[in-house]
């Protein structure tokens, strides 16, 4: 059985050959006092700022990498049961796994470790951008130059490739979770209202945009009125999001820059061409796209799976394994 694991910050998107994409959950996991794992994805996310004293939701992966290696493990192990349907015992899955392009070689054997220790009987890793680029169907094996921007919970991710690798990459500790939090602050700041990452992330779904919309659109925002100490419910506008995400996104355009300032002349010209291709649950914010072709004058466009790119090209890069082998992370 062949299983391509996106391994999220914010999710963990599992793809079975044949069957595509059959998990889509948080990546969280609620731990008891006595280290005993009480929930993992859905149901733990749901516990994220309510649990009582005894009970902790936790991220094991934090910027798309590892930091609580145990409960990592125990969350693979959930997931890839999952799967196949707890048939783990009987075959051991080949598993494919994503990880960001800039990682270290110790934090690549870490995922591999976990991901055997979990029931695997072979790890592979792939970088993000390449799985995502193929998953959105870019041709990524001919000579022509293609750039993906793959923004994530906890990363983004800007690649250019060609030839079946990664020419020029950067890796940016900021993704979704940073518009959380810069929208939950500036609620904070401005109406000294404290709301919940959930609250924020409902707030940059419903009516967050990238640039001013032309027909604002509002929110009510319920939270806990710093100076009362009270329940309190606020109006919010499109506008006001706008403002509150503008820091993060200056960070993922200068990443952009940057990776096409260093792109060699001859891929220049065939990403003038085809323009960008934007993947990862953070594309799906309004006007993203508008905003880059703004400051950049390439086009650029949202892939149609982009929520499940990455998911799906780790899938793909495991069945068409030999295709694929020269493009896999080395080291691992």
């Amino acid at each position: 059985m062949k299983i391509g694991i996106d391994l999220g910050t914010a999710n963990v998107l599992v793809y079975v050959k044949g069957k595509g994409v059959i998990l889509t959950e948080p990546s969280v996991v609620a731990v008891s006092d006595d280290n005993r794992i009480v929930a993992v994805g859905e149901e733990a996310r749901e516990m994220i700022g309510r649990t009582p004293g005894n009970i902790q939701a936790i991220r094991p992966m934090k910027d798309g990498v590892i930091a609580d290696y145990v409960i990592t493990e125990a969350m693979l192990r959930f997931f890839i049961a999952k799967a196949t349907k707890g048939r783990i015992g009987f075959t051991r899955p080949e598993v494919m796994i994503s990880v960001p392009a800039g990682v270290t070689s110790v934090e690549k054997r870490a995922v591999r470790d976990a991901a055997l220790k979990a029931g695997a009987k072979e790890a592979y890793l792939i970088e993000e951008p390449l799985a995502a680029a193929i998953g959105a169907n870019v041709p990524i094996s001919g000579p022509s130059g293609n750039m993906v921007i793959d923004i994530g919970g906890g990363t983004s991710e800007i690649a250019v490739i060609a030839l079946g690798g990664i020419v020029v990459s950067t890796s940016l500790r900021v993704g979704g979770n940073k518009f959380d939090e810069s929208i939950a602050t500036y609620i904070r700041k401005k109406y000294n209202l404290m709301v919940g990452e959930r609250t924020a992330e409902e707030v940059k779904i419903g009516i967050g945009s990238a640039l001013a919309l032309d027909e604002p659109m509002q929110m009510e925002v319920k939270g806990r009125d710093m100076i009362a100490g009270l329940p309190r419910t606020i109006p919010i506008t499109s506008g006001e999001v706008t403002e509150a995400i503008e820091a993060p996104l200056a960070q993922i355009i200068t990443a952009v820059r940057n990776v096409l300032e260093q792109t060699p002349p001859e891929l220049s010209s065939d990403i003038i061409d085809k323009g960008m291709v934007m993947t990862g649950g953070g594309s799906l914010l309004r006007n993203i796209d508008a905003l880059l072709t703004q400051v950049t004058g390439i086009p650029c466009h949202v892939a149609d799976n982009a929520l499940n790119s990455v998911a799906v090209g780790t899938g793909l890069a495991l069945e068409h394994f030999d295709q694929f082998r020269k493009s896999l992370v080395r080291g691992s």
